[in-house]
């Protein structure tokens, strides 16, 4: 898993739940550090780990835990990067659910090394749109809830 994920993972916990909640994390897990390096890959095991320990410590469930971080992503000022690269989408939610598709790209020119999933929306009729998350890594379409649900709330 590309740093950067892992990363902003860190800072969701450390921003959420405290310096203290972060160190017990990273502590049970035996890292051998304390924070992750954003521009390093890590095996997809380590941010497994990471996940099912903070929902453990956290006595949260791990999709609750995973779309409150897709909302931080969005919402939370120190992602303010991550947002924009979301609002550069549209002028409009419609906009920006027209433009999922293209998110993975978009990405991949600031980051090429970052393997975001595959979205895929579909239009239901009615005003009502189905978004398909394509990944290898389970939980990446909690998050991309939580960041539909937050980034829905910035639209207005």
């Amino acid at each position: 898993m590309h740093g950067l994920i892992n990363r902003a993972l860190e800072d969701f916990l450390r921003a959420t739940y405290g310096g203290e909640t972060w160190r017990d994390i990273s502590e049970q897990l035996d890292l051998g550090h304390d924070s992750f390096e954003p521009m390093f890959v890590y095996d997809d095991a380590v941010t497994h780990r990471l996940v099912a320990q903070a929902a453990t410590n956290l006595n949260k469930p791990r999709e609750a835990l995973l779309e409150d971080f897709g909302t931080y992503l969005v919402a939370n000022p120190n992602s303010e990067r991550v947002r924009r690269l979301l609002r550069f989408g549209g002028v409009d939610y419609l906009d920006f659910l027209h433009s999922l598709e293209d998110l993975r790209g978009r990405a991949r020119l600031a980051v090429p090394d970052l393997d975001l999933p595959v979205l895929r929306l579909s239009d239901e009729g009615d005003g009502n749109f189905a978004v398909t998350c394509e990944s290898p890594h389970e939980g990446f379409g909690h998050v991309v809830l939580g960041i539909l649900r937050a980034i829905a709330d910035d639209y207005g």
